[in-house]
């Protein structure tokens, strides 16, 4: 996949190579993920308002994909880029603002250009295809399992959706809005930790060495400008972990041995940075005090990519597997 476009520019989209041909695609199938990630959605989310729109450019044909690039393109529409004139010679703490004009030294000070939040509309996209591309029975679905103090106990993923903090649990959801909208009134902002699992994962998936699964999970989710960190199973809690207690569950392995995958579901974890627009600025421009629930399906949409892209190498690779899919 490449994306392109900025935060404030006329459009954002992604091409999409590798994608065979014969798999029905049309405009409706993006409409429900983008409606999950865009902005104005809630209370606790920015109020920028989006109708992200997409259009299919290319490489469907009659409803079905044709094995050429596929593009997409989703128009902006509110577009205020007068909220960020006076960053145009202020660097903002916290932002790629610093990175981006040392490395460029010419950068798009609009809401962060290319570095901004609102090109992982793209992503989405993408994660529509892959998803078509995977069995249909593989499934992909995530929720804040942390979000400041406020941790999830139950896991009920009827509600995911029923609340606006995507929380698998509705009891704690309520505290977890309610903290982000007393966060929003003083100006500042919070973190979380997000779990993603993948039900009837295929088996053997990734590659030895280099491309392990568990790598280009790692690769694909650490892209996504809000996650400082990632994990899968037991994680960072193996570090107090003896190898009989490693073992005696096969929950810490996430669903992954080798790097590959193992058939079982996987259990991913991705921290979240609270967002970097606080104080004065939260005040008078349109920010999430709170990212997780928009990362949501991008993170969803990050995983169908790399699932999509191993299943079809493996399909490939692999004389078994070249009749499914």
């Amino acid at each position: 996949m490449t994306a392109f476009g900025e935060s404030h520019g006329p459009s954002l989209g992604v091409v999409i190579d590798g994608c065979p041909a014969g798999i029905a695609l049309s405009v409706e199938d993006f409409l429900p993920e983008l409606a999950r990630r865009r902005p104005g959605q809630s209370a606790v989310t920015t109020a920028r308002q989006e109708a992200d729109a997409p259009t299919l450019e290319s490489g469907v044909f009659r409803g079905l994909t044709t094995g050429m690039p596929i593009a997409i393109m989703v128009r902006n529409e509110g577009h205020r880029p007068d909220d960020y004139k006076e960053l145009e010679q202020k660097l903002r703490q916290g932002h790629a603002d610093e990175t981006y004009a040392g490395k460029y030294g010419h950068r798009d000070h609009r809401g962060g250009g290319r570095s901004s939040g609102r090109e992982t509309v793209s992503r989405v996209l993408a994660g529509v295809v892959a998803r078509k591309v995977l069995p249909a029975d593989v499934d992909v679905v995530a929720h804040a399992l942390r979000i400041g103090e406020h941790e999830a106990q139950t896991y009920s993923r009827d509600v995911i959706e029923q609340n606006a903090v995507r929380c698998a649990d509705p009891v704690v959801a309520s505290a977890m809005e309610e903290s982000i909208l007393q966060l929003k009134k003083d100006g500042n902002s919070i973190g979380g930790l997000v779990e993603i699992r993948v039900h009837n994962t295929p088996p053997f998936l990734g590659e030895p060495v280099f491309a392990k699964l568990k790598s280009q999970l790692a690769h694909a989710i650490m892209s996504i400008g809000a996650v400082t960190g990632f994990s899968y199973g037991a994680g960072f809690d193996t570090a107090r972990m003896t190898g009989l207690e490693y073992i005696e569950n096969r929950d810490n392995f996430g669903g992954l041995l080798g790097g590959l995958s193992t058939g079982e579901d996987l259990r991913l974890l991705a921290s979240i940075k609270p967002t970097t627009s606080v104080a004065d600025v939260a005040r008078r421009g349109r920010h999430d005090p709170c990212i997780v629930p928009r990362v949501i399906p991008v993170l969803e949409a990050m995983v169908a990519v790399v699932l999509a892209n191993a299943w079809l190498t493996d399909r490939a690779r692999r004389p078994d597997q070249r009749g499914g899919g």
